[in-house]
C-alpha cells in the first residue's frame, strides 16, 4: 500500500516558479561546487575554505571594499576574478543557508569583462561586485521580483535610483537576497524562500549589500549574523521604485543603507550614493551632500542598559559593560540611559498601529488572493497587536500627532543631558536586540531597533563578541517584570546560543547620520579595533 502524497495547492505551484528559476541560476556556477556534504554542520562558516580554491577564498575572505577596490582600480585585480570569486562563494553561502532569490551569474560576468575593458576606472566602485535585497530592483539579470508575496511572482521590477546610482558608480549587481513574508519579520523566511542577505554577508558570499529597514531589518539581522549595518534618517537616500506593499503610506518610513563585512564601506556606500545628488532624481530626498563628522572632544556616551521593557541576554550585558569600560579608558564620558520614563512600551504602541493605518488589509489581502498560508510571525506583527486596526482620518491624524509629541519629549529629554556640563550625549549605545539570534519563529520582541525607526534617529549595528556559556550564565534569580519580559527571558539558554555573535547598535539624533559613523569609529578604536 502506498501512501498518496497530498496534491499541491495552487500556490504551492505558483510559488516553485521563482525557486526554478534561481535553482536554474546556481545551475551556472563553474566550475560547479564540489564537497559540499550532505548534512550541514553546526556551523557552515568552515565550508567556503573546503570549497573554493585557495585563491578564490582569499580573495573573498581578506579584504575589505576599500582593499579590493584599490587593487581594482590599479588594474592588479581584474574585476571578472573577483566576481567569479563571489558568485561561487555566494553560491556556497545559498547551499547552507537559501538566501539567494537568484545568482546572476552571466549579467555579471558580462558586466565585469566590460570594466575591466575600459582604460580607467568608470567611478568609486568600479568592479566591485554587489548584492541587493531582491525587492529593491534588479538590474544586469531577472527583472522581476516578488518581494516574497506569490501574489506578486512574475511581476516586473526593473531598475530604481538606488540601484542606478550604484551602476553608473562601478560596481557589479552580481546576486539578489529574499526577504520575509510582508518585509516585516525580523527573521527571514517566506512561502518561496529562508535566508536573506545578512546571511549572504555573513558567509562573506558578498562583503557590500543593499539592506531596508523599517523597523530592524538591516540592523537586527546584520547583529545576528556578526556583520556591519546602518540605518539612516529617513529621506537621505533614495528608496522609490522597490517592490512592497501599501505604496504611499508616510505614517511611518522605511529606508535602504548599507550592510558589509567592514565599517568603512558603511560610509562608502553613503557617500558613493550622495555625491550623486539623488534628490533631483527624487524629490523626498533632503538636500544634504555627505559631510564626514570630526570630533573636538572625548565622545560623552549614554548606555541604554535595557529599554524599560525587556531585560536583554547576559552575553548582551556583558557587550555593553565591556565596551562602555573600553571607551571609558579611551578617556570618553559614560553616562547611563534611563528609559523608564521614556515609555519605549508607549512607543511601541503608536509604531505598530502607524506601521498598519489600514489594519493590514492590503497585505492580507495579498496573502489570500494567491491562497497563501499566513505565517506565525506574520500573525504577530498584524492580528496579536493590539493597536493594529484600520484607521479612520481623523483617528490617523490622532495618531500621528501621538507620534509627534513623543518624538518632542524624546528630543527634549536628549537635549536635557547637557544640563550639567554643557555637552549633551554625542550618541547611545545600546542593544539592537536582546541578545543572539533567536530559534525559529521566536524573534517576537522588536523594541531595540523599532523604537529608532519610530523616533526616526539613525543607527550603526558592529559586531563586538560572541555567546560564551561559561561568562554567561543565566540568572535565575531574575523575575521577568512583564509577560515580554519573560517571553524573552525564557528563551535564554547559554549552550543554545554558545558561539552565536553579539553586536551592539549606536544610536545619533535625527538627521547626524555622518556623527554616528563617525562615533562608531571611535568606538571601535577604544576597543582596539581599526587603528586609523
Amino acid at each position: 500500500m502506498t501512501i498518496q502524497q497530498k496534491k499541491p495547492e495552487a500556490w504551492e505551484i505558483k510559488a516553485a516558479i521563482p525557486r526554478a528559476i534561481r535553482d536554474a541560476s546556481l545551475a551556472k556556477v563553474t566550475p560547479p561546487l564540489a564537497g559540499l556534504p550532505d548534512t550541514l554542520p553546526q556551523s557552515s562558516q568552515g565550508l567556503p575554505k573546503q570549497i573554493l580554491t585557495p585563491r578564490e577564498f582569499d580573495l573573498t575572505e581578506n579584504y575589505s571594499v576599500t582593499e579590493l577596490l584599490a587593487k581594482l582600480h590599479s588594474k592588479e585585480l581584474s574585476s571578472e576574478e573577483l566576481t567569479r570569486a563571489f558568485l561561487r562563494r555566494a553560491a556556497v553561502a545559498q547551499s547552507a543557508t537559501n538566501c539567494l532569490t537568484d545568482l546572476l551569474w552571466e549579467g555579471a560576468i558580462e558586466r565585469a569583462r566590460y570594466l575591466d575593458s575600459l582604460p580607467a576606472p568608470l567611478g568609486p566602485l568600479h568592479g566591485l561586485p554587489i548584492s541587493t535585497k531582491e525587492h529593491h530592483g534588479a538590474k544586469g539579470g531577472n527583472e522581476t521580483a516578488n518581494a516574497s508575496y506569490v501574489a506578486y511572482i512574475g511581476k516586473f521590477q526593473g531598475s530604481t535610483v538606488s540601484l542606478d546610482t550604484l551602476w553608473d558608480a562601478g560596481c557589479v549587481f552580481f546576486a539578489r537576497t529574499t526577504q520575509p513574508q510582508t518585509i516585516m519579520h525580523l527573521e527571514t523566511e517566506s512561502n518561496i524562500y529562508v535566508g536573506g542577505e545578512s546571511a549572504l554577508i555573513g558567509m562573506r558570499g558578498s562583503v557590500l549589500g543593499v539592506g531596508g529597514d523599517i523597523g530592524g531589518s538591516i540592523r537586527c539581522p546584520a547583529a545576528h549574523c556578526g556583520i556591519y549595518g546602518f540605518k539612516p534618517s529617513a529621506h537621505r537616500l533614495p528608496i522609490a521604485g522597490g517592490t512592497a506593499h501599501m505604496a504611499g503610506r508616510e505614517s511611518i518610513l522605511s529606508t535602504n543603507g548599507p550592510m558589509a563585512a567592514d565599517r568603512d564601506s558603511l560610509e562608502l556606500f553613503m557617500k558613493v550614493m550622495l555625491d550623486a545628488e539623488p534628490w533631483k532624481l527624487e524629490p523626498s530626498i533632503r538636500v544634504a551632500p555627505w559631510t564626514p563628522y570630526e570630533f573636538t572632544r572625548p565622545l560623552k556616551i549614554a548606555v541604554q542598559w535595557w529599554d524599560g521593557v525587556v531585560k536583554p541576554h547576559p552575553p548582551m550585558i556583558r557587550a555593553l559593560r565591556e565596551v562602555s569600560e573600553a571607551c571609558k579608558k579611551a578617556g570618553m564620558t559614560v553616562v547611563d540611559w534611563e528609559c523608564e520614563s521614556l515609555d519605549h512600551k508607549k512607543g511601541w504602541e503608536i509604531l505598530s498601529s502607524l506601521y498598519w493605518p489600514d489594519g493590514g488589509k492590503e497585505v492580507l489581502g495579498l496573502l489570500e488572493s494567491a491562497g497563501e498560508p499566513i505565517l506565525p510571525l506574520t500573525n504577530f506583527i498584524i492580528k496579536d497587536q493590539p493597536t493594529v486596526k484600520e484607521l479612520t482620518v481623523t483617528e490617523m491624524f490622532k495618531l500621528c500627532a501621538e507620534r509627534e509629541a513623543y518624538r518632542t519629549s524624546y528630543a527634549r529629554h536628549w537635549t536635557s543631558t547637557g544640563k550639567q556640563d554643557g555637552h549633551e550625549v554625542d550618541i547611545i549605545l545600546c542593544p539592537p536586540s536582546f541578545g543572539a539570534a533567536t530559534p525559529h519563529e521566536q524573534s517576537r520582541y522588536w523594541g531595540y531597533t523599532s523604537i529608532w525607526n519610530l523616533l526616526d534617529y539613525p543607527g550603526v549595528v558592529f559586531p563586538v563578541t560572541k555567546v560564551d556559556k561559561e561568562k554567561d550564565v543565566k540568572d535565575f534569580d531574575y523575575q521577568p517584570k512583564n509577560e515580554e519580559d519573560k517571553f524573552v527571558y525564557d528563551l535564554y539558554e547559554p549552550d543554545l546560543y554558545h558561539g552565536c555573535p553579539i553586536s551592539l547598535q549606536i544610536i545619533g539624533r535625527r538627521h547626524h547620520d555622518e556623527k554616528v559613523l563617525a562615533a562608531l569609529k571611535e568606538v571601535e578604536r577604544a576597543m582596539g579595533k581599526h587603528k586609523g
